[in-house]
């Protein structure tokens, strides 16, 4: 292969050196007004009046209101539950009440300061306990707004077969995305009537999908552009239809171009962010370790709305045993409401919460049992053949034993164990050293019939001139799409990269090829690309007579398949693999099309004055199938890494009446290159049949390491298991002196 497998230059990389790049808020629109939002001040309870002061200039203003809406009041996502605008009752503080544009951004801000909003407050229900408690409170019959319950064997088998039983609870919070590049979206109605918005968005079709139904519009009338996108990690795939709507609809009303952008403290305070959850497991083994049964319940926080819960939850649930097989398992999980800010996706949606409960619970089983968890781990690891909660064989690409036995080569794992107990026991030590052990899997694509029900498309279309043109909705932001997809498609077609372009989408011309989301891109829609790529490939031997293998007998096929017209166009949509079956009902079958595997290892040092923890090396292994770009990939798998020190260690979002308080990066603490360790990344190459070239799902697997390795590691270090995250100073402080007073 001349480009598979090869570090060629990224695309969008000189570009964004040179500050060429074009940002939404970078896009000048001649006459554009700025938009600003209204939002509630409370949690929980009704729009009695709306005053605006008499003395402002109102002439001056666009405003919009929940009634101007000429379509349903309603984002389409997957519940039709979230408003655009409240026009009666208040979810969550921050909610969007109404919309106003005025030229001067900064009056436009201004003029907020003049409404006011009368309310008749309710009482609200912030902590998932509580709602729980009180299941009518919110969503009239209950405030679930999905639960799953899979089994596998039977429990009451695996209880009467288990010598040991050990039970433990795990919490994980609030995370925020941090993407580089706040939100922001700008709408317009071109020359024709078209609504057409441009912004930072990771999917565009969703974006398409809720402005045909808010504006009661069809497919030729609603236009998604997306620009170039500082960023998503999720936090862009749902969030963006929001702003898109209220751009329009005041774009709309206006008859003038309306650009909506957020400061860094709206963002934050506004849009969605992981899912906090609790996890319960309790385990049966025997006592030399081997699983026997295992009962596991989770309770995520969904905030006021559905939004992606429903499929976060999914996630969670199918990974909630870990990377391990034991013949009797139950897995019950729920998602509740809550009067604070609806959650989303964010890398890895649902297996980083659950992921870090199974590995801390074999850390505890481990103790418990006075045996090594790496040696517990090992007895019970997925295997070729292994079986998995939902009766899915494992039969291909099965690296996990492989990512294990490199990370503890390269880490030196087992000496460092070793070495660091001698240094622990050295009270003249400043510190505590520690090193930690975590391995993973993650199902890459959607789940179970996912993959069908989108029916993506994608395209590759050919020029007169033998140019080549990628056609999709995938989006770039930041993780190499644009040059992972153009080197698939010219190695399929055997033609120079520099050939082959990769516009940004828009939806007048990309067919759907779903969202940006879930470790798809490269696998699914690089699939869907090769596919194409071939068929071309296919027509222009038939049109020459050979294969075409230069550029003239390129030009030539390309003059006889484009005939008329420019440009030749060859699409492909999904198909279902032939081994992949599921049972949405039953909730049994391949979850998944193949998983990746990952493990890694991190070095910490505990501070014995402050309980500081100070990550000093970082080793990882993950089997991602064939590595199309493994400079890109590396770079996925150590910034995936990076957000989880943040996610273990910093990150500490701080809520008060169901709003986020620390809604800054000033004291909402994101990791710096001063947290990042030294790292050591290592690709495991176990190609997956159905992955174009070999290639599994890599964006999302390093974020769910992390977070339960730094808690192995504090645990070696100190001799105490912290259960929930992140884990700060005064949680070890609190741990090894229970009951010593803090100043």
């Amino acid at each position: 292969m001349d480009f598979v497998g090869k570090d060629p230059l990224r695309r969008d990389g000189p570009r964004k050196l040179t500050g060429d790049e074009r940002y939404i808020d970078d896009i000048d629109l001649p006459g554009c007004l700025h938009g600003v939002t209204l939002r509630s001040t409370i949690a929980y309870g009704r729009i009695r009046a709306i005053r605006f002061d008499s003395a402002f200039p109102w002439d001056q203003c666009v405003i919009a209101k929940a009634q101007d809406i000429p379509g349903e009041n309603f984002v389409t996502l997957i519940e039709k539950d979230q408003p655009l605008l409240a026009s009666d009752k208040i979810m969550h503080p921050m909610e969007p009440i109404l919309l106003m544009a005025h030229q001067d951004r900064a009056l436009a801000y201004a003029a907020l300061e003049h409404i006011h909003v009368d309310y008749e407050t309710l009482e609200p229900v912030y902590a998932i306990k509580d709602s729980l408690a009180v299941r009518q409170k919110l969503f009239g019959a209950s405030n679930i707004f999905k639960e799953f319950h899979v089994e596998k064997g039977s429990l009451d088998d695996g209880w009467s077969r288990s010598q040991v039983i050990i039970e433990g609870v795990y919490r994980v919070p609030h995370q925020e995305q941090a993407y580089i590049e706040n939100n922001g979206m700008a709408a317009y109605i071109d020359d024709k009537g078209v609504l057409t918005v441009i912004g930072s968005l990771q999917c565009p079709y969703y974006v398409h999908k809720a402005l045909k139904q808010m504006f009661r519009l069809d497919d030729g009338h609603v236009r998604v552009i997306q620009a170039a996108t500082g960023g998503g990690f999720g936090g862009k795939e749902d969030y963006p239809s929001l702003i898109a709507g209220h751009a329009a609809l005041l774009a709309m009303k206006a008859r003038r171009p309306v650009k909506i952008i957020y400061d860094r403290q709206e963002d934050m305070a506004a849009t969605t962010k992981r899912h906090p959850a609790l996890i319960h497991h309790k385990t049966g083994l025997t006592r030399d370790g081997k699983l026997v049964a295992q009962d596991i319940d989770i309770t995520m926080d969904g905030g006021a709305y559905a939004t992606l819960s429903s499929v976060v939850l999914s996630r969670a649930t199918l990974h909630a045993t870990g990377p391990y097989t034991c013949p009797n398992v139950r897995v019950r999980s729920r998602v509740v409401a809550t009067n604070t800010p609806p959650n989303g996706a964010f890398r890895g949606f649902g297996a980083p919460q659950t992921l870090f409960a199974a590995e801390l619970h074999f850390e505890k089983i481990a103790k418990v049992l006075g045996k090594d968890p790496l040696a517990l781990k090992r007895a019970n690891l997925y295997r070729k053949g292994s079986i998995t909660l939902t009766g899915q064989r494992l039969q291909d690409s099965v690296g996990a034993t492989e990512v294990i036995d490199r990370t503890l080569g390269a880490s030196r794992y087992q000496q460092k164990r070793k070495a660091f107990e001698r240094w622990n026991k050295d009270a003249r030590k400043p510190t505590w050293r520690g090193i930690g052990l975590a391995i993973v899997h993650h199902g890459a694509g959607f789940t179970g019939s996912g993959e069908v029900y989108l029916a993506s498309r994608a395209a590759v279309s050919i020029d007169k001139e033998a140019k080549f043109e990628i056609l999709a909705a995938s989006t770039e932001i930041g993780q190499g799409t644009q040059t992972v997809l153009a080197q698939i498609v010219a190695d399929t077609l055997k033609v120079p990269l520099a050939r082959v372009d990769v516009p940004l989408p828009d939806t007048n011309h990309v067919p759907d090829s779903g969202p940006t989301v879930a470790s798809r891109t490269c696998m699914v829609v690089g699939g869907l690309l090769k596919r194409a790529a071939q068929d071309l490939k296919s027509q222009a031997t038939k049109a020459l007579g050979r294969v075409p293998k230069n550029p003239t007998d390129w030009r030539r096929a390309a003059r006889i398949l484009c005939g008329d017209n420019p440009r030749r166009r060859f699409e492909t949509s999904y198909k279902k693999p032939a081994h992949v079956e599921w049972d949405d009902a039953t909730y049994k079958g391949d979850a998944y099309g193949v998983y990746s595997y990952g493990a890694a290892a991190v070095e910490v040092e505990v501070d014995k004055t402050t309980y500081a923890v100070q990550a000093t090396r970082l080793t990882t292994a993950q089997d991602i199938g064939k590595a199309i770009h493994p400079r890109l990939a590396k770079g996925q798998m150590i910034g995936g890494l990076a957000q989880g020190i943040g996610y273990a260690l910093l990150e500490y979002p701080i809520f008060k009446d169901g709003r986020m308080v620390n809604a800054q990066l000033t004291n909402y603490i994101i990791p710096t290159a001063a947290d990042i360790p030294p790292m050591v990344a290592y690709i495991i190459e176990k190609p997956y049949r159905d992955g174009p070239f070999g290639a599994k799902g890599v964006g999302e697997l390093p974020m769910d390491i992390t977070a339960p390795a730094i808690a192995a590691a504090i645990h070696h270090a100190t001799g105490r298991l912290i259960t929930s995250l992140p884990i700060l100073p005064e949680d070890i402080l609190n741990a090894m002196h229970p009951q010593k007073e803090q100043v």
